[in-house]
């Protein structure tokens, strides 16, 4: 998402630096060169607002796209664009100069808050709404929350690498992560999750041996105890029994493969695995109506976009999230 607030920031600043050079070469004089100008300037900055509300707002790269609201979107943006087209060609000296004015402020602004909000975004606090009933009761549905990205250390951009953690990950952190799915094609429990954000907390970590024997997890040959935010609906279980092949089941669980082979037994009995280096074993709350790491593989490091901080909306739902 904040990759894509800072290209609609770049565009909007390029758009403005390109103004400035025909403004300095004269070439925004005449009613024709300006009309085009402001034209363009329309269709730019509300095919901006397009992108925004379809692709930003609208949901990560694993959602469906909504062809309704973009298809309206493009129909507005040319047929401002062609009204300022027309008001251009008609405009007085005065009047181009006024247009010019408050289209270079409306630019001005749109990069400023789009290179604001990609920082902030990027390295501090993130929006984040649950889509669906995996962490219930911790999380439930339509929840929105604020995801903590500083927390475990700053990202320098276009790398893995980080710094100034305030702690590290541990068991019981309810993380948010991007889906570890190679391509679109990768089928995980009942579609392509590609691109999709997920919330779980974090049960196991690297090294660690991991089992879920009658739908209870296991950890280094010990039963965890269980925790009050933990949630059982069905009394029926599928018996814990162990693979013959080991090496073939761990290999197809890292990657992410597992479920493709296996189905809805792997809720209660799964196992054993071993955590790969950098990477976690993470589980939903909602034990039983939950699609994790039993199904799924490890979550990478590097997929891990912050910890889960602060429930914001609705309002008698807000709350530190522990």
């Amino acid at each position: 998402m904040e990759q894509r607030l800072f290209a609609v920031a770049c565009i909007m600043y390029a758009f403005t630096l390109f103004t400035r050079y025909l403004n300095k070469k004269n070439k925004l004089n005449s009613n024709t060169s300006f009309a085009w100008w402001h034209a363009g300037f329309l269709f730019i900055i509300l095919s901006c607002a397009v992108y925004v509300l379809t692709f930003v707002m609208g949901g990560g790269a694993g959602e469906p796209l909504n062809w309704s609201r973009l298809v309206w979107g493009i129909v507005l943006s040319l047929g401002c664009a062609i009204y300022g087209l027309l008001k251009g060609k008609k405009a007085t000296d005065d009047k181009r100069k006024k247009i010019m004015k408050a289209d270079l402020e409306w630019s001005n602004t749109v990069y400023f808050a789009g290179f604001v909000a990609s920082v902030v975004m990027f390295f501090f606090i993130q929006a984040f709404k649950i889509p669906s009933a995996s962490m219930r009761y911790t999380l439930v549905e339509g929840d929105h929350l604020f995801v903590n990205k500083a927390f475990y250390g700053f990202r320098i951009p276009f790398t893995n690498v980080r710094f100034g953690a305030y702690e590290q990950i541990k068991p019981g952190d309810i993380i948010v992560f991007q889906f570890p799915a190679k391509d679109r094609s990768q089928q995980n429990c009942g579609g392509s999750q590609y691109g999709k954000d997920f919330v779980k907390r974090i049960i196991a970590m690297p090294g660690d041996t991991v089992q879920v024997k009658n739908g209870r997890p296991w950890v280094n040959g010990k039963e965890l105890p269980k925790q009050d935010y933990e949630v059982y609906e069905d009394l029926e279980r599928v018996p814990y029994f162990e693979v013959d092949d080991k090496e073939e089941y761990q290999n197809l669980w890292e990657d992410h493969l597992l479920d493709n082979y296996l189905g809805i037994e792997l809720r209660d009995s799964f196992g054993p695995v071993v955590v790969p280096e950098n990477s976690y074993f993470a589980m939903g709350d909602n034990r039983d109506n939950s699609c994790d790491s039993r199904f799924w593989g490890p979550v990478p490091r590097e997929n891990i976009k912050g910890k889960a901080w602060f429930v914001h909306w609705p309002l008698n739902r807000i709350h530190w999230i522990k």
